[in-house]
């Protein structure tokens, strides 16, 4: 029987403070090791991951850019936006990395589901869209069968950000959030729901720590 998966509720953070938090457990876990979710807000901040050609990268803004290990292409995360961080042995759970991304892109749709959104994933395109806006982004990590980074849901948030880059690395792509979907939520609350959602199908059930 696996460790129970732990909870950590992490508050608004700093990007690169997690991220190095990530990479350090990541490369110090084992098989023993349990696995956890992290739910945090962060400060502005733009990231890059390591598919950086024909990026646009925003000018004249005091919101930093950081260059990280994720999959995908440029984003924005902010305060209002709730933040999920999976670090998951892959192997315990018989998942890859195309499963584990098809699973956090249902949790999200089951999640808008209970409020009465229809939300889709799209082939080719990570994330969870509602009426061809993107709520939800995807990019993960994986290293030795052991995974890190996770999503991020739009909930209550500044979306101007957005405008100055391309979204995922898609010209044109419209961003949208819990709030403009009448859907009355605040970070928190929607992280619990969604870490429920997740938890029913990584464990059939099993309770965290």
């Amino acid at each position: 029987m696996p460790p129970p998966i732990k909870i950590r509720h992490l508050g608004l953070t700093g990007f690169e403070e997690t991220w190095h938090a990530m990479q350090q457990f990541t490369a110090s876990r084992s098989a023993e090791t349990a696995d956890e979710l992290w739910l945090t807000e962060h400060a502005p901040v733009y990231t890059l991951g390591l598919n950086r050609k024909h990026v646009r990268i925003p000018n004249h803004t005091d919101i930093p850019l950081v260059l990280t290990d994720r999959g995908g292409k440029i984003t924005y995360h902010g305060p209002g936006q709730l933040i999920l961080y999976v670090l998951l042995d892959l192997n315990r759970h018989q998942l890859n990395v195309r499963t584990l991304v098809t699973m956090l892109e249902n949790s999200v749709i089951k999640f808008l589901a209970e409020y009465g959104v229809h939300a889709m994933a799209k082939a080719n395109a990570p994330g969870v869209y509602v009426d061809d806006a993107k709520i939800a982004a995807l990019g993960l990590r994986i290293k030795n069968n052991y995974c890190y980074h996770g999503l991020s849901l739009n909930i209550n948030m500044d979306l101007k950000p957005f405008e100055t880059i391309d979204p995922c690395g898609y010209v044109g792509l419209k961003v949208t959030q819990t709030k403009d979907l009448s859907i009355e939520s605040h970070v928190q609350k929607a992280g619990e729901q969604l870490i429920k959602i997740l938890l029913a199908q990584l464990t059939d059930g099993q309770q965290h720590d």
